[in-house]
């Protein structure tokens, strides 16, 4: 990654691992200077120079990507940060985050830049100056994209994009494109769908004439001509209304498949069985850890975001009874305010969940950012500051001795867990299911030998004490939910 400096027409930057030149303002050549205009000078030195980060730019196997057919799309990723909000080893890291979404997204990273400043610059993101460098590494490396690390507003994308002439994009857009890859059902679709128009609306650019104003009637006046009277509705308005009419019909489409969800949520309910929400930042290893404690076979990808749609897999604890682990959606830092708010329904999955089961990169350079990233997004689910939660480090088999002992200590209660090799799955399993709710009616009661069924429900979804197996019936003595107390009052004898 390089790093862009503030000064607007200073030239600099090389290529990845050389030392960039500085080129100061000409009226600060031959000034002599105390130690505090020292200082000044390094700091002007720091943020004038474009910084590379290293890792980007590298060729890699693309193979996984290779069916596509087409010239993967070459992009160069620009970030902005401050010593006021973040520091520089935190920025790079948020730069690779953006190229592993974009490589996710199907792109091939071929340079990522970084400029130190107060402030984003208001009218092109980086300055004008510094906008010209940046055409130029794009022209360099025959890029077809600008990434953004951040959330560009409509005027400082078209600035940028003019002074660069290719396109550019901002974060919120590479995470949407990866969600519209990897949907698969008709409701994380729409989702998607809903999500992407929410975010064009406000973006949407007017091209040249076709795209200007129309007035209505006689307004136009003789200059305009025949063609330029109309309804005085332009092409970009309409393109808007039906922008806003898409909107309503799928907020109508995701608010009918509710019921379908609730009907699954109550089947869970009636009959007792309790909910783990499996979180984490994307790419930790839920789905992983999901198939090993479950037995069950979900699609497992070293990608971001590739499970978007909830899965409810079911597991066997340790005394009998079944619990269902709900695989969820993967959260990122800044995760766009549009899909929260479309995800909502698929998130609700975790607010009503008996135990919350945070997963967590253990290998990642810096694990407790992607917590605390996980952590913002919970709180805005409605009930789910208050569900008791474990956490869990999984990749153990990737982590060094020296890592093992800082989360450990850091994190003492957490449980350092690897799908791949099953380190530490059996002590989880138990941590998990003793925090499952126990069911609070205590029955005891002579069935007959035809409610074989409704025993074997007690089994799965309740607490069995003894099982008695007499001449006149079956003496059972459990602790059920009211749901299965009342149906083994009515079957029992006597």
């Amino acid at each position: 990654m390089h790093a862009v400096g503030e000064g607007g027409d200073a030239a600099g930057g090389g290529v990845l691992g050389e030392q960039s030149e500085v080129l100061l303002d000409g009226q600060a050549r031959g000034v002599g200077f105390d130690h505090a205009g020292d200082e000044l000078w390094a700091e002007r030195e720091s943020r004038n120079a474009l910084k590379h980060v290293e890792g980007m730019g590298e060729l890699k196997d693309v193979t996984e990507v290779e069916y596509r057919k087409v010239r993967l799309e070459r992009v160069v990723l620009v970030g902005v940060w401050s010593r006021l909000h973040t520091t520089e080893a935190q920025a790079e890291e948020s730069l690779r985050e953006l190229a592993a979404l974009a490589e996710t997204a199907g792109a091939v990273v071929c340079d990522g830049l970084l400029q130190h400043r107060l402030k984003p610059d208001a009218a092109t993101y980086v300055g004008s100056g510094k906008a010209k460098e940046i055409a130029d590494i794009v022209a360099r490396e025959e890029a077809d994209t600008i990434i953004v690390d951040d959330d560009l507003p409509p005027s400082q994308r078209r600035a940028l994009e003019d002074a660069t002439k290719v396109k550019v994009v901002d974060r919120t857009a590479v995470i949407l494109d990866i969600f519209a890859q990897h949907a698969t059902s008709r409701e994380g679709k729409a989702q998607v769908e809903l999500a992407q128009l929410e975010y064009m609306l406000p973006r949407l650019r007017g091209w040249g004439g076709s795209l200007s104003r129309q007035a209505g009637g006689r307004a136009a006046g003789a200059d305009a001509g025949i063609g330029s009277r109309g309804p005085g509705e332009t092409k970009i308005e309409m393109d808007r209304r039906v922008i806003r009419s898409r909107i309503a019909r799928l907020r109508r489409q995701i608010a009918q498949m509710a019921p379908a969800r609730e009907v699954k949520r109550g089947a869970r309910r009636r009959y007792g069985l309790p909910t783990v929400a499996v979180v984490g930042y994307t790419n930790a290893g839920k789905s992983s850890l999901t198939n090993r404690l479950t037995g069950s076979a979900e699609l497992v990808e070293n990608a971001l975001f590739a499970t978007l749609d909830t899965a409810v897999r079911r597991a066997r604890a340790k005394d009998g009874r079944l619990y269902a682990l709900v695989d969820t959606v993967g959260f990122v830092r800044r995760l766009p305010t549009q899909l929260v708010e479309a995800f909502k329904s698929t998130l609700e999955e975790v607010g009503q969940a008996d135990v919350i089961l945070h997963v967590v990169d253990g290998s990642h350079p810096d694990p407790f950012s992607q917590i605390d990233a996980v952590n913002e997004v919970l709180k805005d689910i409605p009930g789910a500051e208050s569900i008791p939660r474990i956490l869990a480090f999984n990749k153990a088999d990737r982590v060094d001795a020296a890592t093992r002992e800082r989360l450990m200590a850091l994190e003492p209660d957490a449980h350092l867990v690897s799908a791949y090799s099953g380190e530490g799955l059996d002590g989880l399993k138990e941590a998990v299911e003793a925090l499952l709710p126990r069911p609070d009616v205590h029955v005891s009661a002579l069935l007959p030998y035809t409610a074989g069924s409704l025993l074997s429900q007690v089994r799965e979804y309740g607490s069995v004490a003894s099982v008695e197996y007499r001449g006149d019936g079956v003496m059972l003595e459990a602790d059920v939910d009211d749901h299965l107390a009342a149906r083994i009052v009515d079957a029992a004898i006597g």
